[in-house]
């Protein structure tokens, strides 16, 4: 990557609680990312103050939610570059379970695509032993599926870890602000018609401290039950799309006959 030209990038970073691990994922992300950011998403610790001293730009988001803090560091990113306003978004987890070094990979594959959205696919390239348990295995095969059933675009992981461009990620005008976040993005970039690659990424156990979703069976659950609604909910208004966008034809056919026949 050292030897090439690469779009000006941000790294955004939601977290909760993540002092003990923040440090180290920001002094894994490469030197040539020209922003780092992080959204403490209501912490009681020291996340923030960590964060800082790492030389990250921290925005607070009281509202919980992980879409939440991954729009609230998108927003501010986009506002308070030091410099040019970003091209390309990477998104990772502030737990040290992405490998902020393979950053280079996704957007490098961004560019070469060319592509408009790169998933970092856990699946593909290996995780740790415990780093994803069974439920969440099945949960991510599952929504992989429905979404390759719904809008044919086959997927092979869900993961956090993902480079969007600017521009496309603002068309995609996500709205949710829970755990849903990230099959939105994919599924609206999907109907969309964007440009989608995947590279193989690793996935570690966590340094310290407890995941928001695998640590309880409470969240695991409450993620996929949100995730399935998210999937469910977009097809529903593609079909509606769908129905509207042809019924809309059939009148305007009828309306020339008529004027042809008139």
């Amino acid at each position: 990557m050292s030897h090439r030209i690469l779009p000006t990038t941000a790294v955004l970073i939601p977290a909760l609680n993540e002092s003990e691990n923040i440090g180290k994922v920001l002094g894994q992300v490469p030197t040539w990312v020209a922003q780092r950011v992080v959204c403490d998403n209501g912490s009681t610790d020291d996340t923030s103050l960590v964060a800082a001293a790492a030389g990250a730009q921290v925005v607070h988001e009281p509202r919980r939610g992980y879409g939440a803090a991954c729009h609230a560091a998108y927003q501010f990113a986009l506002q308070n570059s030091p410099n040019a306003i970003p091209e390309v978004l990477v998104f990772l987890d502030g737990d040290n379970s992405d490998d902020p070094t393979e950053i280079d990979q996704l957007v490098g594959a961004l560019v070469d695509g060319p592509f408009d959205l790169v998933i970092g696919s856990r699946t593909r390239g290996g995780a740790e032993k415990g780093a994803l348990t069974a439920l969440q295995r099945f949960g991510n095969w599952l929504s992989c599926r429905l979404t390759a059933l719904f809008f044919g675009v086959t997927y092979t992981d869900l993961g956090p870890f993902r480079a969007i461009r600017t521009e496309a990620l603002q068309r995609l005008a996500l709205n949710d602000m829970g755990f849903g976040w990230t099959i939105q993005m994919q599924v609206r970039a999907a109907r969309m018609g964007l440009r989608i690659g995947e590279v193989p990424v690793r996935y570690r156990n966590r340094l310290a401290g407890r995941s928001k979703v695998s640590g309880s069976l409470r969240g695991a659950v409450g993620a996929g039950t949100r995730i399935l609604f998210i999937i469910f909910a977009e097809a529903w208004d593609a079909a509606r799309t769908a129905v509207s966008a042809a019924a809309t034809r059939v009148q305007q056919r009828l309306k020339r006959t008529f004027f042809l026949n008139g």
